[in-house]
């Protein structure tokens, strides 16, 4: 280590030679105690200033803001979509499939999760794995309607999340059959009911949201 005296200013021209240099501008008898309160001062506090505003206004105003944009713009998506009965009562939502048991019901496309919104996923079961093949046929043979021909694969196969509420209409009109059977009903008219609940998107295929039809299907 190199040291001089220039002013009654030390220099030691080491490998922190910057450092000391400055330190000895900011205060010939200071030293390093005040270069440490003048980098507090420049950097740390500017720093945490910045740290703390950010998060009031990414972490606290900014949700705020979409939450209550939300509420007044549409409040039942903001709430989940939920289906209610004549009661008041939450019945679930339009965009979480449920499962129909008998054969009065139009039946969903089935769960990898059992229908839980917990372990909502899918099988992660690939194409050649036996279990996937055995599952499939034997779901196809409980599904199999005589005379109507193949099952519609949509209601064989389980969507990525496992909670799809939605099935295509091809789907919905192979059940017809069996569920006017079961409730002593036209098939004509469950045909017309069909029809009024098939929704259009701008993007993708028509579907039917299975709850809802089930939901008119209980009022006939």
């Amino acid at each position: 280590m190199l040291a001089m005296g220039v002013n009654d200013n030390a220099y030691c021209l080491d490998e922190r030679g910057t450092l000391w240099f400055f330190a000895s501008k900011l205060a010939p008898t200071g030293g390093i105690h005040e270069f440490e309160e003048f980098e507090m001062s420049t950097l740390i506090r500017p720093a945490l200033s910045l740290l703390v505003l950010m998060t009031l206004i990414t972490g606290v105003a900014y949700p705020l803001v979409v939450t209550g944009v939300a509420q007044v713009a549409f409040p039942d998506q903001a709430n989940g979509s939920l289906v209610r009965d004549a009661d008041g009562k939450v019945r679930g939502s339009a965009l979480i499939a449920q499962d129909f048991v008998g054969d009065a019901w139009f039946h969903p496309r089935p769960s990898a999760g059992a229908f839980a919104t917990v372990s909502s996923s899918a099988s992660n079961l690939s194409p050649s794995n036996p279990a996937l093949a055995t599952r499939v046929i034997d779901d196809a043979d409980k599904l199999l309607v005589p005379g109507q021909g193949a099952v519609p694969l949509a209601l064989l196969t389980t969507s990525g999340s496992g909670l799809d509420p939605h099935l295509p209409p091809a789907a919905i009109a192979y059940q017809l059959a069996r569920v006017a059977a079961a409730r002593h009903l036209p098939v004509s008219g469950l045909q017309q009911l069909l029809e009024a609940h098939i929704e259009r998107p701008l993007v993708g295929p028509p579907v039917v949201n299975v709850l809802a039809l089930n939901r008119a299907l209980e009022k006939l």
